[in-house]
């Protein structure tokens, strides 16, 4: 076999590889081994027919599709080892040249890893991101474990109010008709969660223990049952109980209650270290990203449409599963979940587009900076891998062995961003800090 590269327009290149006579004679004997079985020849038991009798009865050609695909399945590869191509999807394959006794010619478009051109990284300018732990910060923390601390207690001298848990029974109908999957007993309700159907929740507030209420409701148009869309419906809701939330006083016995401390301000500079060592964390995290993302940016690369495709393929089947992960497992809700994350999907394209940027651009700067792992590195990650999973000691080599066996490629891959990330961060010049109040604003602006 012979090839070589007849042109590259963008990220397709046109290949040209040829196939010998000695080749396809061999591809088209497989091609006979492969197909005998289910050729009836008369005066042969089925499969036993010499190839020289089938190709006299039904043509030399008979088998030489099957043997065409056969060669080019084993020559193709050769020829994208021997030019290195970095291929990202199937050939588009065309014989050029074929006649019997001669060598094939034969071509193939391939799409491949497309060409980055890195900005100038090191030094890139960066605006840092600072997470300031407000006051405010430590007292919504406190209140957050005062939450939790909560007693629920019943309430029999009063209404119900927004946020107090009922036992209710309840029975939906639309019209003069019970409709399925409305009814129930002793059901838990907190007033303010929006569990229910949007309006049934309010029209409780007011009302006393042991009263029978009728809550007129309209189903929402994209409610999942397909009988009640847009339905109107009544139902008939008896309340037998009603609690409420008991918060503990916020004092120094609140703190020697709920920590290892004996006075609250003792546990609001504790609250205060703790979110401030968080809010670090979370600082770094932001401004890794900030490096990364203004690298990517700068750099230009022309990104397949198959590669963004499959991202988008990727984070639907992400988002899918957290519907699955939440217990919607059912058959019931794959047509609703079907929707829901193609939706997703044709929204997710500019996601899609950045995450393959960002990829092609690492890594190429993983292989322009000639980033690698050492033994030492790959070992210490494995160990941590394993400690993970708690396995037993007895067994814990083993495991180790099979991780390196099935993992080993996407470790080492993990560990070379890691370092290419560590290295253009501390190359980065940060000017103009960002001051940001509170560490949720970090979060809503991600």
């Amino acid at each position: 076999m012979s090839s070589k590269l007849l042109k590259k327009e963008k990220n397709v290149v046109t290949l040209e590889f040829t196939v010998s006579p000695e080749e396809f004679e061999s591809a088209v004997n497989k091609a006979y081994l492969k197909a005998k079985n289910n050729i009836n020849v008369q005066g042969f038991r089925k499969g036993k027919a010499p190839r020289h009798i089938i190709e006299k009865k039904y043509g030399k050609s008979i088998f030489y599709d099957e043997a065409m695909d056969i060669a080019i399945q084993e020559e193709y590869p050769k020829a994208v080892a021997e030019h290195k191509l970095d291929v990202i999807d199937s050939p588009k394959v065309n014989v050029e040249k074929f006649e019997e006794g001669q060598e094939i010619v034969i071509t193939a478009d391939v799409e491949v890893m497309p060409e980055v051109e890195l900005p100038e990284y090191k030094g890139i300018e960066v605006e840092r991101t600072e997470i300031k732990v407000t006051d405010e910060d430590v007292e919504k923390e406190i209140t957050a474990v005062q939450e939790k601390n909560a007693r629920i207690v019943e309430v029999t001298d009063r209404a119900v109010q927004n946020g107090d848990f009922l036992t209710i029974d309840y029975a939906g109908f639309v019209g003069d008709e019970q409709f399925e999957g409305g009814t129930a007993e002793n059901q838990a309700l907190e007033i303010g969660s929006n569990t229910f159907i949007p309006g049934f929740e309010e029209q409780l507030i007011g009302k006393n223990k042991d009263e029978e209420v009728e809550v007129n409701v309209t189903f929402p148009e994209e409610y999942h049952s397909e009988e009640l869309k847009g339905k109107a419906a009544v139902f008939k809701v008896k309340i037998h109980e009603i609690k409420s939330k008991e918060l503990p006083v916020v004092d120094d016995e609140f703190a020697k209650d709920i920590s290892e401390f004996d006075t609250l301000e003792e546990l609001k500079a504790d609250t205060r270290a703790n979110l401030e060592k968080k809010a670090l964390d979370q600082a770094k995290i932001a401004n890794d990203n900030n490096v990364i993302t203004k690298i990517v940016n700068e750099a230009k690369v022309e990104i397949p449409e198959v590669l963004i495709q499959r991202e988008i393929d990727y984070l639907g089947r992400n988002y899918e599963q957290q519907f699955r992960q939440q217990g919607f497992t059912g058959k019931e809700y794959d047509d609703i979940i079907t929707n829901f994350v193609n939706q997703y999907k044709e929204g997710a394209r500019n996601q899609a587009e950045f995450n393959v940027k960002a990829e092609l651009v690492l890594e190429a700067l993983i292989k322009k900076e000639d980033i690698k792992v050492t033994e030492e590195e790959l070992a210490e990650e494995v160990n941590k891998v394993a400690e993970s999973y708690q396995v037993e000691a007895d067994r814990l080599e083993a495991f180790k062995t099979s991780i390196l066996e099935s993992s080993k490629g996407y470790i080492e891959e993990t560990l070379q961003k890691r370092k290419i990330i560590d290295m253009l961060v501390e190359n980065a010049v940060f000017v103009e800090p960002k001051a940001v109040e509170t560490t949720e604003d970090v979060q809503e602006e991600k």
